[in-house]
């Protein structure tokens, strides 16, 4: 909210010497956070001047200029610049004669964009300052006429418009504004009458309502009927509708300067003297208006809701389809406007218009705000409405707009009109005086828990005598958003200072802190980010074809069919398959930020590839991504293979607490959201430099770095050959733990909890990405459950290792991780490591097989091992493997 200095001293006593600086700090101490200063750009000698002639000429480009004489200051003084009294000056614009009193901006002046003013030779003048319009002032967008006083309502005659005289006074650019952020939940600070009131709170200085500084006059006979028999949610669209006539207005009277100025400091441009005033009663009394032709209306107003299939073109000339939630005015035509939103074009004020119908209504705050967010037409009026505006203030603002039409644009005030006020009630809150310092750990007295909650308009009843601390506050019209204790207690906070409020850390109670699983989600990230990935965080929304491109995330390698037959062969066709797969089931938000994004994810991996998409576009092409957060899962019950909308009908009515039976089924209906972890690595894992080789990242890097998370959780993954939808067929791993038997400890069978490889080159290629892209996904939260509580060490042996190498000859269709397994399983315990060191198929090994080849070590607890006992135990790993898988030892 912007706040025009000298707009703010009409309504509260501000010092004469007041600063904007000063303002600030008055308004943060009753909570309000100060955002910037406001100054018209102006600066240097600009002056009121007096054209003495005027020589129009037509130069060889055919435009014509005039050239003038201006006097800018009383004969025989010296002009605000130091120069002589008459200049001459060029100037385009012709809406001006000569013994027209206008506004010179002499040199050294300088104007809003740093433009200076100075002494120029032009169209074979020296034009020795500028005669300005109002847009080169910033006053307005109008450039093709310069500014003539009197036609803004000065009298030309009058001491202020004397030749000479600081226009910058006159015109209200030596004004200042400050700029402060407005909480939601304080609507009514949304208006200079309610900023006033809060600075009078800060400073006590006198505060004058204009609201209620004069009384409306009675009207009566303009018929007007609220029609809102099924309210939305349990809550009625309207309860309040004020309308006055004035007739005769005249649409060529220009806005007066003090008007323009003040609204423009405000954030608002003006239009035209009928808005411009609705506007300026709006900022000052907090309550929007809107007035309407008055000959275009068909018969009396009603105020209803949409029904189905109803268009409405707005003031912007842009038609919208209506909702059956949407609050409406409406005459004989049907619709002519969006409540408390925008008006319509058919009833709209325009040059021709004389007579007027001026609204000031009281609108439902969740009704607006609704159909301001469906249609996506934030206005002032909607900001306002759905804060909360004062329902008492309505009569008074459409009397203040009538005054000022009368007042500026030669109107005259009919009687006609109406008044139906709601029936305001305040809710009476209950308030014990000792919960105020219980809460705050504060000393404040009663007196001043009184006084501060009085301060705010607020009345007070005090208890019964059983209860003497015991307060019945009602809270005044304007405060909507004081409905409970703690509300008031805030209030009590910010009038009596919060620098009263100490400054104390709250002791931790003993033996609480963080959980098993969120210190073993914290390790997981810092060890990810140790190994060199970067954390980003997404956005969880996606859409469909998202969804259907990337699946189900970590399980899907458990759950979705293998690629085609001829994958390995046909890479292209492989992928049209996997998108063409079934749709995946997802959450639908019924109202998204992003119409193009109404899913919830399930699946980390569309988050990764955007962001690197992004990151790829300006410049960083190597990238090693991570991301730890929640995925979305449906109900399993919705039976629907396209997606599970939460919709509004799901909802309960806001203007009552819902039964525990409802807040059951609305718990239960929340869906699953367990944690994930996923990666993406793209580029060169090494760059290029001196005495290194340029490595890219490929798909073992995704499985390096799966297994680094893993490890940091110490759970240990079984990886073997898998398939996912997002990846390319034949360079996906399957990432599974093993799960123990809850009956006897042993060791059961393995549960997917996650997949890594390399993206499908056609998906890598829509997102326009570089060369390979490896990635992973895991079930984090299902890691954790199965991670054992207190991860297994064993002490280091002093006595030295005995290694072997061991090459065994298989089926080329045997895994070699699971022909491992069976290695370490056979060799028994004194087998202290292994891995693949070689796979060899060619010259010697029969076709259809290959030669895997192991580096074995081993080492006992407890003595030094001798070679026999070594071979026996690798001899016992071979036996297993031909029992298996039919392997022979090569020789």
């Amino acid at each position: 909210m912007r706040v025009p200095l000298s707009w703010l001293g009409e309504f509260v006593s501000l010092p004469s010497d007041a600063t904007p600086e000063q303002v600030h700090a008055d308004l943060v101490r009753v909570g309000f956070e100060e955002e910037s200063i406001r100054r018209f750009d102006v600066t240097g000698p600009v002056v009121v001047g007096e054209v003495l002639s005027r020589e129009p000429e037509e130069h060889s480009n055919g435009k014509t200029v005039n050239w003038c004489q201006v006097r800018v200051a009383l004969p025989g003084e010296r002009a605000a610049d130091g120069g002589e009294d008459v200049r001459g000056i060029v100037c385009g614009a012709h809406n001006f004669d000569a013994g027209d009193k206008v506004v010179v901006t002499l040199p050294g002046a300088v104007l809003p964009g740093g433009f200076e003013i100075a002494a120029r030779k032009t169209y074979g003048h020296v034009s020795d300052g500028m005669i300005a319009s109002a847009r080169e002032l910033s006053l307005g967008e109008d450039h093709d006429g310069i500014i003539v006083l009197s036609r803004l309502g000065f009298d030309p005659d009058s001491p202020e418009l004397e030749v000479g005289s600081d226009a910058k006074a006159l015109l209200g650019l030596d004004q200042t504004a400050v700029e402060i952020n407005v909480t939601p939940d304080r609507g009514y600070a949304f208006s200079i009458r309610g900023v006033a009131r809060e600075y009078a709170h800060s400073t006590g200085a006198e505060f004058s309502d204009p609201a209620f500084s004069r009384e409306p006059a009675a009207a009566s006979g303009f018929p007007v009927t609220i029609s809102d028999e099924a309210p939305i949610r349990g809550r009625v669209g309207a309860t309040g509708f004020v309308t006055r006539v004035v007739r005769g207005i005249d649409q060529s009277r220009p806005t007066p300067a003090w008007m323009v100025a003040r609204l423009q400091l405000a954030g608002i441009r003006s239009l035209s003297l009928e808005v411009d005033i609705s506007n300026y009663v709006m900022l000052e009394l907090g309550n929007p208006l809107h007035a309407y032709d008055l000959a275009k209306l068909q018969g009396g107003i009603t105020v209803r809701r949409a029904v189905e299939g109803e268009t409405l073109v707005t003031l912007d000339g842009q038609e919208r389809k209506l909702h059956p939630e949407d609050l409406l005015i409406t005459d004989d035509s049907g619709p002519i406007g969006l409540a408390g939103v925008m008006g319509g074009e058919s009833t709209k004020a325009d040059e021709s218009t004389t007579d007027v119908l001026i609204e000031a209504a009281t609108f439902d705050p969740v009704s607006i705000a609704r159909t301001a967010r469906r249609h996506k037409l934030p206005s002032e009026a909607s900001k306002r409405f759905e804060r909360g505006v004062d329902p008492l203030v309505a009569r008074a603002a459409a009397q203040r707009m009538v005054d000022l039409l009368v007042e500026l644009a030669g109107g005259t005030a009919d009687e006609l009109g109406s008044d139906i006020v709601p029936d305001w009630q305040a809710p009476v809150v209950r308030l014990h005086t000792s919960r105020v310092n219980g809460l705050l750990g504060t000393d404040y007295s009663d007196e001043e828990i009184r006084g501060a909650i009085e301060m705010i308009g607020c009345t007070i009843s005090l208890g019964t005598a059983g209860d003497p601390d015991l307060l019945f506050v009602t809270p005044p019209s304007w405060r909507s958003d004081l409905t409970r204790p703690a509300d008031l207690i805030e209030e009590v906070a910010r009038i009596v200072g919060y620098d009263r409020i100490p400054s104390l850390l709250p002791v931790a109670p003993a033996g609480r802190g963080l959980t098993r699983e969120q210190r073993l989600r914290r390790r997981a990230a810092d060890v990810a980010t140790a190994a060199g990935l970067d954390e980003v965080q997404s956005y969880p929304f996606v859409s469909r074809a998202q969804l259907d491109a990337f699946g189900a995330g970590a399980e899907a390698a458990a759950v979705e069919p293998a690629a085609a037959e001829g994958a390995a062969a046909e890479p292209a066709a492989a992928a049209d398959g996997a998108k063409r797969s079934p749709k995946i089931d997802a959450v639908r938000l019924a109202n998204p930020l992003d119409g193009e994004a109404p899913f919830l994810r399930r699946s980390l991996l569309p988050g990764l590839v955007t962001a690197a998409q992004r990151n790829v576009s300006r410049g960083m092409t190597d990238l090693a991504l991570v991301e730890f957060g929640s995925v979305f899962e449906p109900p399993t019950n919705s039976g629907q293979a396209t997606a599970t909308a939460l919709g509004t009908d799901s909802v309960p009515p806001l203007a009552e607490r819902p039964s525990d039976e409802v807040l059951a089924e609305l718990d239960a209906s929340i869906p699953k959201q367990p944690r994930r972890a996923a990666g993406l690595l793209l580029g060169d894992a090494v760059v290029k430099q001196p005495g290194e080789t340029v490595r890219a990242y490929d798909w073992a890097d995704a499985l390096d770095a799966a297994r680094t998370i893993a490890g940091a959780l110490s759970a240990e993954l079984v990886v073997s050959q898998g398939s996912h939808r997002a990846f390319h067929p034949g360079r996906t791993a399957e990432l599974a733990i093993r799960v123990a038997d809850d009956t006897d400890g042993d060791e059961g069978g393995l549960e997917v909890v996650g997949v890594a490889g390399e993206l499908l080159p056609e998906l890598v290629a829509e997102y326009h990405l570089p060369g390979r892209v490896a990635a992973f996904e895991l079930d984090l939260g299902r890691i954790i459950e199965l991670a054992p509580r207190e991860p297994e060490t064993s002490p280091l042996s002093t006595y030295p290792a005995a290694t072997q190498d061991l090459t065994l000859v298989i089926g080329e269709e045997v895994p070699a991780g699971d022909l491992l397994a069976v290695v370490v399983a056979g060799a028994g315990d004194l087998l202290e490591d292994a891995r693949v060191v070689d796979d060899y198929r060619g010259t010697g090994i029969e076709e259809g097989q290959k030669a895997v080849t192991f580096a074995l070590r081993f080492r006992a607890p407890d003595r030094t091992l001798k070679a026999e006992e070594a071979s026996e135990a690798k001899l016992a790993g071979v036996a297993a493997a031909e029992l298996a898988f039919g392997a022979k030892l090569r020789e």
